[in-house]
């Protein structure tokens, strides 16, 4: 069946560009799909958002914003009280998933392994009070690695916390070495495992948005016990996150000390990049899944509910 789809894109986070780079990508492929598309550029004049999610009313609204107030739970609740299907994953879930202490401790709680870590004032760790290198420094609230730190001895650079845009308080981890592994879920089914080998430093923003500063390996070449275990808490962390639709977990793998080495989860993003570099894409398209069907998979899956 053919829907009105409105799709809501750029925002105004740090990601605002990713946003719409997904956006690009998603309204292409509802054009190919015959679904008449309502393109929405989203700035903070909430008034003009509704009146444009209102004539026309969608049938459904792909949500494709990316950072603060886009996937944190906040244009969801929107979205909610108009009554207006929308993809991935809703108010509650959007807002655990995003703050990545909520979402470390849920996820303990769940049996699922974390790096050792605690939540402190960036003063503090820049002054060295709070942890010994090497350790990585992370934003609360942000995503696509954005103000993200790796600080592995006394001579690596450290943010300004004058400068620091974010809140006062960090996350700061214990620096786990081994591999990065990424893995999609949709509809709580884990759709398999990728590995990206940086080609220096590690997987931040512009490894992430920049073509050939990154190698992807799909599936991931780990041990196959590693691989069925990273899978499985994939899965519960969904789960436990009270995610829907599509999410993407992201964990380090330490076989340093050979394999099968030890998993560690670092977070879950509610509303994984649909951008042509972007992991969930080519996760699924592993197992046979085209960008344009997996496009129509979050229209059907769309929904309304807290």
């Amino acid at each position: 069946m053919k829907k009105r789809v409105a799709v809501l894109m750029g925002g105004f986070s740090a990601e605002r560009e990713v946003s719409l780079s997904s956006a690009q990508g998603v309204i292409k492929a509802l054009h190919e799909l015959g679904h008449e598309v309502l393109p929405v550029d989203v700035t903070r004049d909430m008034a003009q958002l509704v009146k444009n999610l209102s004539h026309p009313r969608p049938d459904v609204v792909l949500n494709i914003l990316h950072g603060r107030w886009g996937e944190d739970g906040c244009i969801q609740g929107l979205l909610e009280m108009m009554e207006l299907p929308y993809s991935n994953s809703g108010v509650l879930g959007s807002a655990l998933s995003m703050n990545k202490i909520v979402a470390r401790n849920v996820c303990q709680m769940n049996g699922i392994v974390v790096p050792e870590g605690n939540v402190a004032h960036l003063m503090d760790v820049c002054a060295g009070r709070v942890m010994k290198p090497p350790y990585v420094i992370k934003p609360i609230g942000e995503g696509s690695s954005v103000g993200v730190y790796i600080v592995m001895d006394e001579n690596s650079p450290l943010p300004s916390p004058q400068e620091w845009p974010f809140e006062d308080e960090v996350l700061v981890e214990c620096y786990i070495p081994g591999r990065e592994i990424q893995v999609a879920v949709l509809g709580g089914k884990a759709f398999g495992a990728i590995e990206i080998c940086p080609h220096s430093g590690f997987y931040d923003y512009e490894a992430k948005y920049t073509e050939g500063k990154a190698i992807h390996l799909m599936p991931s070449p780990m041990h196959p016990a590693a691989y069925a275990q990273v899978l499985d808490w994939a899965e519960k962390a969904h789960a436990a996150l009270e995610c829907r639709g599509v999410s993407r977990s992201d964990f380090r793998y330490d076989d340093t000390g050979g394999e099968p080495g030890s998993l560690y989860y670092l977070e879950t993003n509610p509303q994984p990049g649909l951008t042509p570099l972007s992991l969930v894409p080519e996760i699924v398209a592993h197992k046979g899944m085209t960008y344009a069907q997996l496009v129509q998979w979050m229209v059907e899956d769309a929904s309304c509910r807290r």
